[in-house]
């Protein structure tokens, strides 16, 4: 009798317990929905990138500038802070000098590789709103790595493209670029930039920004190249949807918000 006793209370115990974690757990869950829904923002952008290089020392092709489309993805944690991740795909051709052991952007007449980026930033945004509509600036930086696709380039299919002497051909060349980029940690390129955005209508907003990708990995490798080598800049727009006033109400404030207008109207 004495031990049922003991396993009913601990059954009961047990499912009291479970109940709990139960309510607590959808109460996260639901409080953390809430949280994630006013603060999440996303906006498209298109930018333009130049690639600098000091063309004059190596004898390279102009320095590549570049369109890119993109889109970025950002959290509002504390106050004026956001952690925002931001994804810039751009396409180009490159060769590779052999008496330098470093791969250039080129002209298509010189290319041996397509290289497709994926430039991928994780960083800390800082808003500061100049006017209550919506106008603001941002400041911010972090980590990116730039993650490149290295293929042999489109439409090489001459008995010279292929050698065996990596001066000319474009496969060697190409086996050298992909090496090159991802080793050493010449794939991670910190960023750096500011924007200011501007209310375009009660949905849309319109920004603008700078941005400075710095090559870190110049720290301890590449010494002999020219200083500006691996730098690189962008200028773009973006494009960010607003949360309007009804998006940001409760259903039952909403709800009633509109019953006050339709009654209004009624009366008038």
């Amino acid at each position: 009798m004495f031990f049922r006793e003991e396993n009913y209370r601990a059954r009961s115990i047990g499912k009291a317990w479970t109940i709990f974690f139960l309510i607590f757990f959808v109460s996260c869950f639901s409080a953390s929905a809430d949280f994630f829904s006013d603060n999440f923002s996303w906006a498209a952008h298109g930018s333009i990138f130049h690639w600098a290089a000091d063309n004059g020392r190596q004898g390279a092709d102009p320095s590549p500038i570049l369109p890119s489309l993109g889109a970025s993805a950002a959290l509002q944690f504390w106050g004026p802070l956001r952690v925002e991740v931001t994804e810039d795909l751009y396409f180009t051709n490159y060769e590779y000098n052999s008496a330098l052991g470093y791969p250039m952007a080129c002209n298509p007449e010189n290319r041996s590789a397509f290289v497709m980026g994926f430039l991928t930033g994780i960083q800390l945004t800082a808003f500061f709103p100049i006017t209550e509509n919506g106008m603001g600036v941002r400041v911010y930086g972090g980590p990116a790595m730039d993650l490149r696709v290295v293929v042999l380039a489109f439409g090489l299919n001459h008995p010279a493209d292929f050698t065996g002497i990596i001066e000319t051909d474009a496969q060697m060349q190409t086996d050298a670029i992909r090496d090159y980029f991802w080793s050493k940690g010449r794939w991670f390129l910190p960023v750096f930039g500011t924007g200011m955005d501007f209310p375009i209508n009660e949905k849309i907003l319109l920004g603008f920004d700078i941005r400075c990708w710095f090559p870190l990995y110049r720290l301890w490798t590449d010494e002999k190249l020219p200083a500006i080598d691996g730098w690189r800049f962008g200028i773009g727009f973006r494009v960010t949807p607003r949360k309007t006033k009804k998006d940001l109400q409760p259903p039952a404030a909403a709800d009633t918000e509109a019953e006050m207008e339709a009654e209004t109207e009624e009366n008038f």
